[in-house]
């Protein structure tokens, strides 16, 4: 069994009878690849949001226009009962402006669902955004369809905002070390996912305290299902370690019948346990 065959074991013993459907990929140094139960039915819920980012900036390029591009938002277009620091912020103003780098910005920092619908209703489509990834990234085990007003007005649309976690650590992959916007805007993205600070107790839990170690990710939780499960507890991101390597890692969970609590736990052990073997590589 080589090195990383060794990992794979290691994966596949501590998501064996677990509560919940977990899928892992871990991309090493943009050569080395792993999954675990790498199906691509597993729903994105927020993590969608990174897509989103980069077809927003995509199209943005193609219409040679810069972040600092502003839109009027009006007050009564936003829904009061959707995770948003957006509509807080600005809850006692009629209507206020925006740059769009401020929309990707509450996306991907703060998980904005207000933001989100914004992003998807003024510049680019939730339809537009799948056609655009399918150009970017080889792995097409994703599917994206519905926006979070659609999806909170009717949860079982979850389901089909999908991704395989090697899709998504494929596109994380692309995005640290490769070219698929204009360089300020790609940068722009990754600061953002720097500074994302939602789920810190999954894939960051172990990583945070760790010297010199860089981290960003997206997250995405799901609903509670008819039979009383997490429809989606999810992470993905990038790890530069101070020793150079650097991996792409997703863990997706599905259907999960415990708490939200115990699946940030496994994910954790699962960064964990990434983290300490490439780190002795």
């Amino acid at each position: 069994m080589d090195a990383y065959g060794e990992l794979e074991s290691m994966l596949l013993e501590i998501v064996e009878d677990k509560l919940g459907k977990i899928g892992i990929a871990v991309i090493i140094d943009s050569t080395d690849t792993i999954v675990v139960n790498n199906d691509s039915d597993y729903p994105l819920m927020s993590m969608f949001k990174l897509h989103e980012a980069l077809a927003v900036c995509d199209k943005l390029d193609a219409d040679s226009v810069g972040l600092d591009a502003m839109m009027t938002v009006n007050q009564e277009n936003l829904n009061p009962d959707t995770w948003s620091p957006m509509f807080k912020k600005h809850s006692a103003e009629d209507s206020f402006s925006i740059s769009v780098g401020r929309l990707i910005e509450y996306i991907l920092v703060d998980s904005d669902n207000n933001a989100s619908n914004l992003l998807f209703e003024k510049v680019v489509s939730v339809m537009e955004t799948d056609s655009i990834m399918r150009s970017f990234v080889s792995d097409g085990n994703f599917a994206l369809k519905y926006k979070e007003s659609e999806m909170q007005a009717d949860h079982g649309l979850a389901y089909e905002n999908r991704s395989s976690p090697l899709a998504y650590s494929v596109l994380v992959n692309k995005l640290f070390t490769d070219s698929i916007v204009s360089p300020e805007k790609q940068n722009y993205i990754k600061n953002a996912m720097e500074k994302c600070d939602t789920g810190m107790k999954r894939l960051a839990g172990p990583l945070v305290d760790k010297n010199g170690v860089r981290f960003a990710h997206r997250t995405g939780s799901g609903y509670v299902n008819s039979r009383g499960q997490i429809v989606a507890v999810n992470d993905g991101g990038y790890v530069i370690l101070p020793s150079g390597k650097e991996y792409a890692i997703t863990v997706l969970v599905k259907d999960y019948a415990g708490t939200q609590e115990e699946a940030e736990s496994v994910i954790s052990e699962i960064s964990e346990t990434v983290y300490e073997f490439i780190n002795e590589q």
